[in-house]
C-alpha cells in the first residue's frame, strides 16, 4: 500500500536552503544533521529527537512543524540531529549495549562541533531536545561534554526520571521476555506487518487485544514500548489522523538497553547515573546535579500535564535545579498534552511553540 506521506520527506519545510551534514563520533558511528537555513544572522537552534524517532518528527508536512515555526519566527538556521537513537540510522536494528552515556559522551559533542565547524564558532546555538534525547543532552550539558549553549529546552525528562508504576514493572520484565523468550534483538511498532505466525506478529496481535482505544496496531505497540496508558505517548485528539496512522514510519524499532539504563536510574533515587563503570566513561560525572550551579546555560523544563511516559520528571528536575541555581531555569507545563504530542500535535504551532519561542527570544 502506498504511503500517504512519503518516508523521510522534506516537504514539510518550504523556502529554506536544506543541506545534509554527516559526521563521525569517537566511538565510530556515522551520524547526520539536516540544516534548514533562511536567514543570514547568527541565531541557530539544534533540535534533538527522542528514542526510536528522528528528524522527521520536527518536519512533518501534515501540520505546521517546529522547524517551519522557528524559521518563520526569525531563527536564522535550524539543525535537526539524527543521533544513534534515530530510526534514520540502522543502529537500533543491530544488537548493541548503547546507553545515554554514549549519547552524552560521543554523539552530542560531535554534533555541536560539526555545527560550529559549518556555521562558525561565533554561532549563537540554542538546543531543543525531547525524551531520551533530552535526558542525554542534559547529561552532556551538566556533565561538561558540551558547552557554550545559549539556552536549552528539555521536554519530558532531563536529570530526574520518574515513570508510572506499571512502566517500571514492564521495565523489569520486558527486556527478558523480548530477548530471552521471543529471542528478538529489538522491539518494533511495525510487527503487525510481519508475516503470519511470526513471533512479532503474534505479540502485536496480543497487545492489540488490550488496546481498544483505536484501530492502529503501531499505536498499540508504542503504548507497550513506552509509558502507561490507552494510548500512552499522546492524547489522540491532539494528533492529525495522518500522524496517528503513520506511527510505524515515525517511530522505529529499538533495542532494550536504553530501557535498562532508565530502570537503573529509577533504582538510584531517580537520578541520572552511568549505565556501567568503565574507563571510557570516566569523563562523565557520578552525580550530574552536584555541580549544577556551575552550568550557566538557562534551561526551560517542559512537560505535558498528561505525560504518561515520564510523568512529572521535569517538575522534580526544575525543583532540583532551582535549589542549585535559584531563578536561572524555568518550568512550563502544557495543559491537555502528553509526551509526544507536545511536538507532533496538529495545533502545536498555536498551543505550544509560542512558549518555546518566548524562552528562546529571552536568551538571544
Amino acid at each position: 500500500m502506498a504511503r500517504e506521506i512519503p518516508l523521510y520527506t522534506l516537504d514539510g519545510v518550504v523556502d529554506a536552503e536544506v543541506t545534509q551534514h554527516g559526521f563521525c563520533t569517537e566511538d565510530g558511528l556515522g551520524l547526520s544533521l539536516l540544516r534548514f537555513r533562511r536567514g543570514q544572522g547568527r541565531m541557530a537552534v539544534m533540535i534533538v529527537h527522542g528514542l526510536t524517532t528522528s528528524s522527521d518528527m520536527f518536519i512533518q508536512p501534515e501540520h505546521r512543524n517546529l522547524v517551519s515555526f522557528l524559521l518563520d519566527e526569525g531563527v536564522d538556521e535550524v539543525w535537526t540531529l539524527d543521533f544513534r537513537m534515530s530510526n534514520r540510522h540502522p543502529y537500533n536494528l543491530q544488537p548493541n549495549r548503547y546507553s545515554m552515556d554514549d549519547c552524552a559522551l560521543f554523539d552530542f559533542p560531535a554534533a555541536v562541533a560539526k555545527i560550529r565547524q559549518v556555521a562558525g564558532d561565533d554561532v549563537e546555538l540554542h538546543v531543543i531536545a525531547h525524551c531520551l534525547g533530552s535526558m542525554g543532552f542534559a547529561m552532556a550539558l551538566f556533565g561538561g561534554t558540551v558547552s557554550g549553549i545559549r539556552s536549552c529546552i528539555l521536554n519530558s525528562v532531563a536529570l530526574t526520571p520518574h515513570v508510572p508504576r506499571w512502566s517500571r514493572i514492564k521495565g523489569q520484565i520486558f527486556p527478558f521476555v523480548i530477548e530471552r523468550i521471543f529471542q528478538q534483538p529489538y522491539v518494533s511498532p511495525r510487527w503487525s506487518e510481519d508475516p503470519r505466525f511470526t513471533l512479532g506478529k503474534l505479540l502485536s496481535k496480543g497487545v492489540s487485544l488490550f488496546h481498544r482505544e483505536c484501530d492502529v496496531p503501531a499505536c498499540h505497540m508504542l503504548s507497550l514500548m513506552w509509558g502507561t496508558g490507552w494510548p500512552a505517548l499522546y492524547n489522540h485528539e491532539n494528533l492529525d489522523e495522518r500522524t496517528h496512522r503513520r506511527g510505524g514510519d515515525l517511530y522505529g524499532p529499538v533495542g532494550l538497553n536504553y530501557h535498562r539504563h532508565v530502570l537503573k536510574m529509577l533504582g538510584r533515587g531517580h537520578r541520572t547515573v552511568k549505565m556501567r563503570e568503565a574507563p571510557e566513561y570516566a569523563a562523565l560525572p557520578d552525580d550530574y546535579l552536584l555541580e549544577a550551579r556551575r552550568v550557566d546555560t538557562p534551561c526551560l523544563l517542559l512537560t505535558g500535564r498528561d505525560n504518561r511516559v515520564f510523568t512529572d520528571s521535569n517538575v522534580h528536575c526544575h525543583r532540583a535545579l532551582e535549589e542549585a541555581a535559584p531563578g536561572r531555569h524555568e518550568l512550563a507545563i502544557i495543559d491537555g498534552y502528553g509526551h509526544q504530542d507536545v511536538f507532533m500535535g496538529a495545533r502545536v504551532d498555536r498551543e505550544v511553540f509560542p512558549r518555546l519561542m518566548t524562552f528562546l527570544n529571552a536568551h538571544t
